[in-house]
């Protein structure tokens, strides 16, 4: 049996390490049922993300500065002249109740005309706070540039701040809120769910043996030839011209279950945070581990230096810094890590290192490019 060793020494300092969060994605060893509505969806059926400007009026005070925000000034005189009013010339107009936003909201798919949808308003000016506030009526764009919806309704912000003798305390954001069923449609969106003869359905991750077993999951249920796989992502399924035969036909195949392949094993390293996601599929070969730490302290003491008598003028007392450096190595042993084939023995081998959080992401990453580590390596 052959065996791989390498040795790394880590640095570490008195602020200390961020700890590790150790997510593990466990599951049955065997290949397990799911459904196909799990793994893929229907192709045209999907959100359309939808974007507006308006105003929040009814703040206590914390609206924006309109002579450093001059645009929200703007938009109110322009909301006022559809009612009539316009302020004279040269008016110093400044209210502080009002605010800036962007609102945005999803428009989902099959969305029929006066159905309720959620939105969120954001600021975009210098205001302190939206809590209390009321969101005017706001046209609510796609990308195409046509009005999808209408936004209007009282914020909730979650959120809380107190202002005074200049301190401040602020839970949350202020700055953002939400209208539950704020929004009301006024559009639909056309999908091509009910063109042509066929329907294709969309895998959520590229891969050949799964799309190959929806199209035969999908044959043995509607029979031989109604879906076939195109690729690693698309399967193209016949279905019947009617509406309803259609809707019913595709909740019949979205329920179909599905044996899925074991995944690919893979580890994704987070390394700005330490950390480690391994799912079931990932194994460890023998291999053996020297780990250490080495610990560098610096102490820098103060000290004051005083001119010498009959010293000539000018000269001052001054204060000057004395650096103490000491270097402290722990012993690093080594330790073998035996062939795993169970993710729960790759976790209790890795334990056993006693590593923290950062040293364990670049042990995973030497034991990856010793061949230790039989899975895929991503960091994030």
């Amino acid at each position: 049996m052959n065996r791989f060793f390498f040795s790394w020494s880590g640095f570490t300092r008195s602020l200390g390490l961020a700890g590790l969060l150790l997510v593990l994605m466990l599951g049955a060893t065997a290949a397990h049922a799911t459904r196909i509505k799990d793994v893929a969806s229907v192709q045209g059926v999907r959100t359309n993300q939808l974007t507006g400007y308006g105003l929040v009026v009814g703040l206590d005070g914390t609206g924006d500065q309109s002579s450093q925000m001059p645009l929200t000034g703007q938009a109110l005189q322009n909301y006022l002249q559809q009612f009539g009013l316009t302020l004279p010339p040269g008016a110093n107009f400044q209210p502080r109740n009002v605010a800036a936003v962007l609102v945005t909201a999803q428009l989902p798919a099959f969305a029929q005309p006066g159905q309720g949808i959620d939105v969120t308003v954001s600021s975009v000016g210098n205001a302190r706070s939206l809590r209390g506030g009321t969101l005017i009526t706001t046209p609510l764009r796609g990308v195409d540039g046509q009005i999808y919806a209408l936004a209007q309704g009282n914020l909730l912000v979650g959120g809380a701040g107190a202002a005074a003798a200049g301190g401040s305390v602020t839970i949350n954001h202020l700055s953002v809120g939400r209208i539950p069923g704020g929004g009301q449609v006024e559009r639909t969106v056309p999908t091509p769910l009910l063109q042509g003869e066929t329907v294709n359905l969309n895998l959520n991750a590229s891969d050949f043996q799964t799309a190959r077993r929806v199209a035969l999951a999908i044959n043995r249920a509607k029979g031989e030839g109604t879906a076939q796989a195109l690729d690693g992502r698309l399967v193209r399924v016949r279905a019947p011209l009617d509406p309803n035969n259609r809707v019913a036909f595709l909740a019949d195949i979205e329920d179909l279950p599905l044996e899925l392949a074991r995944p690919v094993a893979r580890v994704v390293v987070n390394s700005r945070t330490g950390s480690v996601v391994m799912n079931q599929s990932v194994t460890l070969g023998a291999a053996a581990v020297a780990h250490g730490n080495l610990t560098v302290t610096i102490m820098v003491t103060p000290q004051v230096s005083q001119p010498p008598p009959f010293a000539p003028p000018g000269a001052q007392t001054v204060v000057v810094e004395r650096a103490d450096i000491q270097v402290t190595q722990e012993e690093g042993a080594l330790i073998q890590v035996d062939a795993s084939a169970q993710l729960s023995d790759v976790v209790r081998a890795l334990n056993a290192l006693g590593a923290t959080p950062q040293d364990l992401v670049a042990i995973l990453q030497a034991m990856h490019a010793a061949g230790s580590l039989k899975a895929e390596l991503e960091v994030i």
